[in-house]
């Protein structure tokens, strides 16, 4: 056990090494509020406190659902502290698809922002759980009834050092869960992703490296944090190095600009829906925006028109594009900035600590040039699916995590993601990826081009492109 506990490496472990390291460095910044790592890391260890007196140990699963926020941020760590699960809930869901969650994982305790309060007591109703440990998130002073306040918990909490022999992570293992993330896919139940402390720190080292990211980095977090590729491509990757973090509540193009602006941001993700809001944006070219030096996007195909126009929009930035999904942690391949536009459309190579192949319907490797399944392997993988042994056992057939995504690798190595498995478009007797419907309506929609239906027939993508003619036009 002591060998165990000096050879660890948790998401705790990374943050006391970063407030060690950087003590007095600027860590994140939400609204008016700012924390140094020494304050990061003590805001931390007051949270952990808080929730073991009530009860939280190692393994306990705890729900967020909540925008993104400074205490959102204080719960991913202060979770991972203690050994306890990490359970981000998607705060667009209804009530039932919360309850299913909050059922699925066994939650016994919940933080909540004050909006989604209401929403979350229905789903609890609707769950039949009665969960005692109920925490309003980034307020002081009165809570709904039934709930306290986290931040009231928290002051006054000794923050201690470990050294009176009980310290809160003393169980704590690499290979503990500490994030379960519900991802639905194709399929119509969402499946809870168990990922594990030596997962993530995998997946950060990966990030980090094939990322160029540094400690100097100042970066937005504008996107979803219950989302993976926020919470875990760029949130903890930071952390890690010990770099610097804007908290936005809201992915908001006016938002994303300003804040760029103002603090002199120099590192952005966002997937491509946000990247073309920002394009779009009437204020786009007032505000300075030559701080940005690296940018990155993923969570959806990039349309290559798009990708053109940012190059040519933000000249002093390079882009990056990560390929992957929440069962790996969630990053797989990376296209480069130097491969950007020598490789358009292109998902990349595999990550530092990934390898990747393409398989056929019976699982064997195929040439380069041939469409196939996008199979893993990685320490990133996720543990398994929680509560679905068949389903985890389909993933991982044959020593490989089957992504469900078809793809192709060329001759250099470099992987273009066709579609999903289950988003082929049946028209005239063959297949069309719905990728390059979107392809064709960019060039259409930039070019300004009007094709009439017979044109459309003619095209290489068939007579499927008739049902899209309105929005070409």
């Amino acid at each position: 056990m002591q060998i165990a506990r000096a050879r660890r490496n948790t998401l705790g472990d990374i943050l006391t090494r970063s407030a060690a390291r950087y003590p007095d460095k600027l860590a994140l910044v939400y609204g008016q509020e700012r924390l140094t790592y020494r304050e990061f890391d003590n805001r931390v260890q007051q949270t952990a406190q808080v929730l073991r007196q009530d009860g939280v140990k190692r393994g306990t699963p705890v729900a967020v659902l909540s925008k993104n926020s400074m205490d959102f941020v204080l719960l991913v760590f202060a979770t991972a502290r203690l050994g306890a699960v990490l359970v981000p809930v998607n705060y667009m869901l209804t009530p039932d698809e919360i309850a299913y969650v909050l059922t699925d994982a066994a939650v016994v305790g919940v933080a909540c922002a004050p909006d989604f309060v209401n929403t979350l007591e229905e789903a609890l109703k609707r769950a039949g759980r009665g969960v005692e440990m109920r925490y309003e998130m980034d307020q002081l002073g009165a809570a709904h009834p039934g709930w306290q306040t986290l931040a009231t918990r928290r002051e006054g909490t000794f923050v201690g050092d470990g050294s009176n022999g009980d310290p809160l992570d003393a169980d704590v293992t690499d290979d503990d869960v500490a994030q379960i993330l519900y991802t639905s896919g194709t399929e119509s139940q969402p499946k809870g992703v168990m990922l594990t402390h030596r997962s993530l720190v995998a997946e950060y080292v990966s990030t980090v490296v094939d990322g160029s990211m540094t400690a100097e980095d100042v970066s937005i977090y504008a996107l979803p944090l219950y989302h993976s590729a926020q919470l875990n491509c760029f949130l903890g990757p930071s952390v890690y190095l010990g770099g610097t973090g804007i908290i936005l509540s809201q992915a908001s193009p006016e938002l994303i600009l300003r804040t760029v602006a103002e603090v002199r941001a120099t590192l952005l993700f966002c997937p491509p829906t946000v990247w073309i809001g920002l394009l779009r944006h009437p204020n786009f070219h007032q505000y300075d925006l030559t701080s940005l030096q690296k940018c990155y996007y993923g969570a959806a195909i990039m349309p290559v028109e798009v990708l053109k126009e940012l190059s040519q929009r933000l000249p002093q930035a390079r882009f990056w594009n990560f390929y992957g999904q929440t069962e790996v942690a969630p990053l797989a391949t990376i296209l480069k900035p130097e491969d950007q536009l020598r490789k358009l459309g292109s998902a990349g190579k595999p990550g530092l600590n990934v390898e990747t192949r393409i398989v056929d319907a019976e699982d064997h490797f195929v040439p380069p040039g041939t469409v196939g399944e996008i199979v893993h392997r990685t320490p990133h993988a996720m543990l398994g699916y929680l509560n679905q042994p068949d389903k985890t056992a389909a993933a991982f057939r044959g020593g490989w995590l089957h992504s469900g995504d078809l793809g192709v690798m060329d001759e250099e190595g470099y992987l273009t993601v066709v579609d999903r498995k289950k988003d082929m478009i049946k028209t005239g007797g063959i297949n069309v990826a719905s990728r390059e419907v979107e392809e064709f309506l960019y060039q259409a929609r930039r070019k300004a081009l009007h094709f009439s239906a017979g044109e459309l027939r003619r095209s290489p993508l068939g007579e499927c492109f008739v049902l899209f003619k309105s929005v070409a036009d």
